[in-house]
């Protein structure tokens, strides 16, 4: 059953034209793909071409995305794109579905053709239907952007409605405000004060810098500075970090001198004297960012760096002419990053039934819906765990 719904989504060729229904990323010509890029509907930093590209090639948990793409009809040029998995590679669920390939950011919104949007949605729902799946999951989609948009018209001129499987509601930044008139809006004039004496305490250890890099050879420097503080942290402690992976590391090292290059990733870096305190890492498309990843060191914690370094970020987002706006691809409620950025919109999985009446359908939203019940009872088991773990450790001498 596996291999079945594994090949059934996979491997058919279209019965549209000579060529597969699927094929390998690294098929899709590159100067097509950004060009795509340029012209969608809404910004995705994590489909860029250098980014996923680099992502499904070395990757923890990520390799081997296969593109879900489409060409004008009257021409050969590329109006549609979305990095696939089948559901059995993505979730072992053994069922002919295929789902957005995860690019690390969270978020799989499509890149769909602004010149010819319907067209594209459209012609994107029959190429996976050529593929053999009988459902396209779309992971952390913008439930309310362009993208979606597109695809829930196209739908509906074929009598079918998408299902959202869950959401939530993440932070985003308007970057067409004063810098300075947000975070007094966003945090209130007792809360700067407090900011602003941690600030003062942290010059103690050396001149305050807010440091931005942009250049391949500027960034590849600024990335190993931010993959130490990673991994200095809780998610070093806990496995997780970029450089602790080998693919990880790969990947990375990779993606960012490479959107360096065209001018959509830079990292920023917080020091105090020549110490690096805090840093992240952004991306550019269009005219939107995308706050990708934060490290910081743990040892000056009581200063807030994480938050220092947001509120830099944010100045220099709201300074910048060609962004309008920033999404912060954190997780729900998220404690840092909520409070400084006050924009809201909802992110979701959505489950996209590919033909009418279709009783495959209900069984692959049966099996998703057990999945992600089982994975929330086992995701509190942990985090009781982890609670009951450190209240019980002894204190520190």
């Amino acid at each position: 059953m596996v291999d079945i719904a594994h090949q059934a989504a996979i491997n058919p060729a279209s019965t549209e034209d000579a060529t597969p229904a699927l094929v390998p990323l690294t098929a899709i010509e590159p100067g097509q793909w950004r060009a795509l890029a340029q012209r969608a509907v809404e910004p995705n930093g994590y489909y860029l071409p250098a980014w996923e590209l680099a992502v499904s090639a070395t990757a923890r948990g990520r390799i081997g995305a296969s593109a879900l793409s489409v060409s004008a009809r009257s021409s050969t040029r590329l109006i549609g794109l979305i990095p696939v998995v089948s559901l059995w590679q993505a979730l072992k669920i053994p069922l002919p579905a295929l789902v957005s390939a995860h690019p690390y950011g969270t978020l799989c919104s499509p890149l769909i053709d602004s010149d010819a949007s319907i067209e594209a949605a459209t012609r994107l729902l029959q190429r996976a239907r050529e593929a053999g799946a009988h459902a396209l999951i779309l992971r952390d989609v913008a439930l309310d952007g362009a993208a979606m948009a597109s695809l829930k018209e196209a739908l509906g001129q074929a009598g079918l409605k998408p299902r959202v499987l869950g959401s939530y509601v993440r932070a985003s930044l308007d970057a067409t405000q004063d810098g300075d008139k947000l975070l007094h809006d966003a945090l209130g004039a007792k809360k700067l004060k407090e900011l602003r004496r941690q600030r003062h305490r942290l010059a103690e250890h050396g001149a305050i810098s807010f440091d931005v890099a942009r250049k391949p050879d500027e960034i590849r420097p600024a990335l190993e500075t931010f993959l130490q503080l990673e991994a200095s942290g809780w998610k070093g402690k806990r496995g997780t970090a970029l450089s602790q992976d080998a693919g990880d590391a790969t990947f990375i090292r990779r993606a960012v001198p490479a959107l360096a290059e065209t001018a959509q990733c830079e990292i920023i870096t917080l020091r105090a004297g020549a110490t690096p305190i805090a840093s992240g890492i952004v991306l550019r498309h269009q005219d939107r960012a995308f706050f990708f990843k934060l490290g910081i060191d743990e040892r000056f914690a009581k200063y807030s760096p994480g938050v220092q370094l947001t509120l830099d970020l944010t100045r220099h987002l709201c300074a910048d002419l060609t962004i309008a706006s920033a999404d912060s691809t954190a997780s729900a409620n998220h404690p840092m990053i909520n409070p400084v950025w006050r924009g809201r919109f909802a992110i979701g999985d959505v489950l996209i039934p590919l033909r009418r009446h279709d009783p495959m359908v209900a069984l692959i939203h049966a099996a998703l819906v057990g999945r992600s019940s089982a994975r929330e009872a086992a995701r509190r088991a942990i985090h009781l765990f982890r609670k009951h773990t450190e209240a019980t450790q002894p204190p520190a001498h």
